[in-house]
């Protein structure tokens, strides 16, 4: 078996082995195959594409080069989430003490951010001493006791797929499905969950623009999940405009405690409830969607939700007492209302540039070594379908450095489209695939 051979047959769009992808995705992490043949491969897979059984087995290659998280000592059916990114995503930070109040393991691994905002760990380190360095043997124990426990993903995690995707990054070979589907499945895979649920984002603020680009990746997750023996679902949600109202660190916190009050914004406890729906049910707790997000709207309403929470946070090392006091939190030194500058209606938002204006305020990094300001951040006023008259707040910066937020507002309104018409807000959710195919709202 040598790399040549393995290129021209995928160049003439013929099927390869498990074993040859096995060949090819081993052989380059080690290092004997050579980036320039890598990339030759990959090209060939962007132009001839995979079937599912190619990506099945590319998917299961990149998850075995690494490190995969054994939770065979969790008590009961362990389940995850994963969002294919957005802004103002916060969901894991809901969701996730909801379902483990029911009982349900909820095993997470989480990465930092690196772009307009941070990631779940960032966020959560919003908490005064928390920590996600924990053991696994203290992460297996927490899952246990109290049944959710987040830590970073470990460095070798799928080592292939990061390898493979810096390549990716720099020959065209992004825009794939089979690619972008194992690059996602092998990392939530090695993590090891019994139950994965997707959430993935569509439009202008999300990794896939358009509702048929992300169906496509839906569809292909969830092939590659229930095929390798994961029950796997796959909720397609609305980022034309940002989740909820606050983008940032501490403020994103804060909205996700004010959801778990019942306070929270609209959007954000449907998406929130509706990808919680799916854990509960595909971990056997419910024997319908309707019965789990019942279940699930009872812990919102008695506060089980909130209170797991706040165990969580204090289990991890964190001040649990800003759960229920969230004044605690960083607070930003410059608070600036961004007006709008003429009378009509909002008709779209550049979702990515109001991600950008996170990342200009110092909510995101640039770079890995970049440091984040927790208490900076984006709280948005006014949504797609709102009437405004000029004058009206469209939204609140936040910031610390007065060159920052003059940078950030002019950004800002630049992500704004007023019209002269209204428009109709935009859908939570578009559409479900689970086994059984894809049911669209």
């Amino acid at each position: 078996m040598n790399m040549y051979d393995l290129i021209t047959k995928k160049k003439n769009g013929q099927v390869l082995t498990e074993d040859e992808i096995t060949f090819i995705v081993d052989g380059f992490t080690k290092g004997s195959i050579p980036d320039y043949q890598m990339s030759a491969f990959l090209m060939a897979v962007c132009l001839k594409g995979m079937n599912k059984e190619e990506t099945i087995a590319l998917t299961m290659a990149m998850a075995a080069s690494g490190d995969m998280l054994d939770l065979s000592e969790i008590e009961g059916v362990k389940v995850d989430k994963h969002s294919t990114g957005g802004v103002g995503d916060k969901t894991s930070m809901v969701l996730s003490p909801m379902v483990a109040s029911l009982g349900i393991p909820v095993a997470k691994m989480s990465g930092r951010g690196l772009g307009h905002t941070g990631g779940t760990i960032d966020k959560l380190e919003s908490f005064e001493g928390f920590s996600t360095a924990i053991p696994t043997e203290q992460f297996i124990a927490n899952v246990n006791r109290m049944k959710m426990a987040i830590v970073g993903q470990t460095a070798n995690l799928a080592p292939a797929d990061k390898k493979i995707y810096a390549l990716r990054d720099v020959t065209a070979t992004v825009d794939n499905i089979s690619l972008i589907a194992s690059s996602i499945m092998s990392k939530k895979i090695a993590s090891g969950a019994d139950v994965i649920v997707l959430d993935v984002k569509t439009g202008s603020g999300a990794f896939m623009k358009t509702l048929d680009e992300s169906i496509a990746l839906a569809q292909a997750m969830v092939e590659i999940g229930n095929g390798v023996g994961r029950e796997t679902f796959a909720v397609i949600t609305d980022m034309n405009e940002p989740l909820g109202n606050a983008v940032g660190n501490s403020i994103e916190v804060k909205e996700a405690i004010d959801t778990l009050n019942g306070k929270g914004p609209k959007d954000l406890l449907e998406v929130s409830l509706t990808l919680g729906s799916y854990m509960v049910y595909g971990a056997g707790k419910a024997a319908t969607v309707e019965e789990a997000r019942k279940a699930l709207e009872a812990t919102i309403t008695d506060h089980t939700a909130l209170d797991k929470f706040a165990e969580f946070v204090r289990a991890q090392g964190g001040d649990d007492s800003s759960v229920y006091n969230t004044d605690k939190f960083p607070k930003a030194s410059i608070i600036e209302e961004v007006k709008a500058p003429s009378d009509g209606y909002v008709a779209s938002i550049i979702t990515d540039e109001i991600g950008m204006t996170s990342l200009v305020l110092g909510g995101g990094r640039e770079t890995k070594d970049s440091e984040i300001d927790l208490a900076v951040g984006i709280e948005i006023v006014k949504k797609i379908g709102d009437k405004i008259n000029k004058g009206d707040t469209l939204a609140v910066l936040y910031g610390n450095i007065p060159e920052k937020v003059q940078a950030a507002r002019q950004r800002l309104l630049g992500a704004y489209v007023i019209g002269s018409q209204q428009v109709e807000p935009v859908k939570y959710i578009y559409g479900i695939v689970t086994r059984d195919g894809l049911k669209l709202f």
